[in-house]
């Protein structure tokens, strides 16, 4: 039996937002095993899912690098507090660390960090950083990049409120214009804010989809009411659920934000950007970083720190 810890009861509720008690039992019913825990809860329907579990907490920004309209990546650079994030120094690193890495040819971070720096090859990456870090006085890290190339067409970049948020598109067309380009930025405003997890249905994984069938029918099962409904009005809900959570998260199945009758899909703005430009027009990936999705941000008086830092 798992040794269940305040922190760990901890943890789980600020992924979940579920109570403590709830938090507590959860983790003793499951061994102290995290994941299973979050499944608990959502089963019992006291979790809030994946929305809690994501939080932002960490601070720097996002960055994107276009080489022509063919080429791109996105990066993330994190550094302890947001001052630093928009000191004007900073940024331009991340802006040079975009442009390093658009051609990188490093699998992984620490390949990265390796190789040399295009603007001065006397010296690697991580001691660019190194360098970087000593002048801001501020622990600074590369966290993640990702290349996107498109031979058949273009690719869209958007970053949003001053870099919290990046994203690529690929659009693959067989025409280029204003008006196809328009459509691709429109696509990737509209990734920044609503935050897709897939692009279409058949990258959602079946074995994805059992999971969520399998949560929402345990759910129904736990209310009284529901759970007396005939098996074939169960499957009817439970279908119904899906398809409405995959319209959330799966872009071409997202309503269009700026459709003007606020019913439109993303799949049918495309076809009618694609009708008006005849055009052959298949949107394949689009990468979204969101600066310190996952990371835990560290929580201190700023008035202290402050105070801290005069008394050095």
């Amino acid at each position: 039996m798992a040794n269940i810890t305040a922190s760990m009861v901890k943890e789980l509720r600020e992924m979940t937002g579920a109570g403590m008690m709830d938090c507590k039992k959860a983790l003793g019913e499951t061994d102290g095993d995290m994941e299973a825990a979050v499944e608990f809860l959502r089963k019992k329907g006291l979790a809030g899912a994946e929305k809690k579990a994501g939080r932002i907490a960490a601070e720097g920004i996002v960055d994107t690098y276009l080489e022509g309209d063919n080429k791109a990546v996105v990066v993330e650079v994190n550094a302890e507090t947001d001052f630093v994030a928009k000191n004007e120094k900073f940024r331009t690193f991340v802006a040079e660390v975009a442009a390093q890495a658009v051609d990188t040819e490093a699998g992984n971070i620490d390949a990265f960090l390796a190789e040399p720096w295009k603007l001065d090859t006397s010296m690697t990456v991580s001691e660019k950083l190194s360098s970087m870090i000593s002048i801001i006085g501020e622990n600074m890290h590369i966290r993640r990049f990702e290349q996107m190339k498109e031979d058949n067409g273009f690719i869209v970049s958007y970053i949003h409120a001053g870099g919290k948020i990046g994203v690529l598109v690929d659009v693959e067309s067989d025409v280029v214009n204003d008006g196809v380009k328009e459509m691709g930025k429109n696509l990737a405003m509209q990734i920044a804010a609503l935050s897709p997890k897939f692009t279409g249905r058949s990258e959602v994984d079946a074995e994805y989809i059992e999971k969520e069938k399998e949560i929402l029918k345990a759910q129904i099962m736990n209310d009284p009411k529901e759970s007396q409904k005939p098996e074939k009005v169960i499957d009817g809900i439970i279908q119904g659920r899906v398809n409405k959570e995959l319209k959330e998260i799966v872009l071409l199945d997202q309503t269009y934000v700026k459709a003007e009758d606020g019913k439109q899909s993303v799949e049918k703005y495309v076809a009618e950007v694609a009708k008006a430009n005849n055009a052959n027009i298949n949107i394949k990936k689009f990468i979204r970083f969101e600066t310190g999705e996952g990371l835990e941000k560290k929580n201190e008086d700023f008035a202290a720190e402050v105070a801290a830092q005069m008394n050095k």
